[in-house]
């Protein structure tokens, strides 16, 4: 009888761990959806009761925004469901460059880019909450440190803030946000500085993807690094296969999909999804459009690209576009 089990072991274990190793997904298929109301590139956006938030950035310039230096404040708002919009209240200040993130029902909006005197890079702490019922914004204690072109993803009820442009250098600097208390406390920073990176949580940690060195589209990055709250610390895991930094990332159906990007060659239609179970990136259908400073979320299993320069540096877009991933044999 033992060698009987024995022989099964055999047999069906080397089968059992390829079926581990294989991804959630590696295919699938992109289609247009209904565009936004408002051409813009650098936005941000979140899912908020299946709805998908798209929150500031840079639109054309024209007579309507001239004082705002073509930083918008508008917030729009597409239903998957129905494939339509619908305009939120504006964001109290325009920003550019900032991250949004939901977490238990909450919207939150953090730092970014806005006009001063003599730039548009002027580095914020500005923390806004969007009450949906309201529709309005409120104001919550501000980050410690101001800075643009950052990331945040949500852990466990707390909100990392991640990396950044201070307006003299790259940062690695990772601050919490406890949305119960409205407080901040620091955490360990990153081991290497950068901006204009991509963050997502998934399976207990949060990751943080690729970027750039000062702004520059010359300097971008593969490198990813996971921060484990148990032990704690960022830890370097396998790098992107392809360095980018203007990139957006989302998580799906247990992966991390990372989308477009710039560089001095041009926008990136390159996806590459990261799978943590198994420590290892694939490789994606390409998007339809390539694009930077564009925003990527998810919604039930389906994954949307939205907005984004189609060119590298001042372009806009108003493309909207799905993934649907294909179902493995």
């Amino acid at each position: 009888m033992r060698c009987v089990i024995f022989l099964l072991c055999l047999v069906f274990t080397p089968w059992t761990r390829a079926a581990e190793e294989t991804p959630p997904f590696r295919t699938g298929t992109w289609h247009k959806v209904a565009s936004a109301p408002t051409a813009r590139t650098e936005v941000t956006a979140a899912v908020l009761q299946d709805k998908i938030y798209v929150i500031g950035g840079f639109a054309p310039l024209r007579f309507g925004n001239l004082l705002k230096l073509s930083v918008s404040d508008a917030v729009e708002a597409y239903d998957p469901a129905r494939d339509r919009w619908q305009t939120a209240a504006p964001l109290p200040r325009p920003v550019h460059h900032a991250a949004a993130v939901v977490v238990n029902g909450r919207l939150f909006v953090f730092g970014g880019f806005a006009a001063g005197l003599t730039s548009v890079w002027k580095p914020v702490n500005t923390v806004f909450e969007y009450l949906p019922q309201e529709n309005r914004w409120l104001q919550r204690r501000p980050m410690p440190t101001a800075r643009g072109a950052l990331a945040a993803a949500d852990l466990q009820g707390k909100i990392f803030v991640i990396g950044g442009y201070d307006g003299q250098k790259s940062l690695a600097v990772v601050e919490v946000y406890d949305p119960l208390t409205d407080s901040w406390q620091p955490a360990p920073s990153l081991s290497v500085p950068r901006d204009h990176l991509a963050a997502a949580a998934l399976d207990g940690k949060v990751y943080a993807i690729g970027g750039r060195v000062d702004l520059n589209y010359r300097r971008n990055l593969a490198v990813v690094e996971a921060y484990d709250p148990f032990a704690p610390r960022w830890k370097e895991v396998k790098p992107l296969p392809t360095a980018r930094s203007g990139m957006a990332a989302a998580t799906l159906k247990g992966m991390i999909v990372v989308l477009g990007g710039e560089s001095e060659t041009g926008t990136f239609k390159e996806n590459e999804a990261y799978w943590p179970k198994a420590g290892i990136w694939v490789g994606l259908p390409p998007l339809p459009t390539a694009r930077h400073g564009l925003a990527a979320a998810a919604v039930g299993e389906r994954l949307y690209a939205l907005c984004g320069g189609t060119r590298p540096g001042g372009s806009y877009s108003a493309i909207n576009e799905v993934f649907i991933p294909a179902a493995l044999p």
